[in-house]
């Protein structure tokens, strides 16, 4: 248990770093084409402020500004926020790691016994 939480702000670290990577990896119009996962348009033909979030913000990285207009508005409101958040999940991880392993100068040191 102990090897977990010593690896899990790495592997956290790993993911922050990886999945906007991917995204900007992938094909522009890999999220456009398939059936909807959005639950409310599966339960109740509905959709929410959110249905072609993904889309859009995948457009607005490959700046392609009216596709993105036209699958969400509020991507363009969302995906600074995220973009801001996401740097600093990051930052604080990096953060963490690095004062997991700085060596530690804020001891004192003790006199020497010199009779």
């Amino acid at each position: 248990m102990k090897k977990v939480r010593y690896y899990f702000p790495y592997i956290k670290l790993l993911f922050y770093i990886i999945v906007p990577i991917f995204v900007l990896l992938v094909p522009i119009d890999y999220f456009d084409s398939g059936e909807s996962i959005c639950l409310s348009i599966v339960f109740f033909d509905f959709e929410c402020y959110a249905c072609g979030m993904t889309s859009a913000i995948k457009h607005l990285l490959h700046f392609d500004f009216e596709t993105a207009f036209a699958y969400n508005m509020l991507s363009f409101i969302v995906f600074p926020i995220l973009s801001l958040m996401w740097a600093g999940w990051t930052y604080i991880e990096i953060r963490r790691l690095w004062a997991r392993h700085k060596p530690n100068t804020t001891t004192p040191t003790q006199p020497s016994a010199k009779a």
